[in-house]
């Protein structure tokens, strides 16, 4: 993964790194985090070699609540 760029997390916004058993988990957790805030929506998931489960990042800004679709 790249690395987090401080302009990244300042003023409510966050990166967020998640790691879950299998890409459905992921995604349902970034579907979830979209509910929530304005987030970069739903992001692709990697397999690190010889570690278990499915890694992905998102952003999301903390002071914007979602939209309706």
């Amino acid at each position: 993964m790249e690395p987090i760029d401080p302009q990244h997390v300042q003023d409510g916004l966050v990166v967020l790194d998640i790691t879950a058993a299998d890409e459905a988990t992921a995604r349902l957790v970034m579907a979830s985090l979209e509910q929530h805030w304005a987030t970069s929506g739903i992001t692709a998931t990697r397999r690190m070699p010889g570690e278990p489960g499915v890694r992905a990042r998102i952003y999301a800004d903390t002071r914007r609540h979602a939209t309706e679709p």
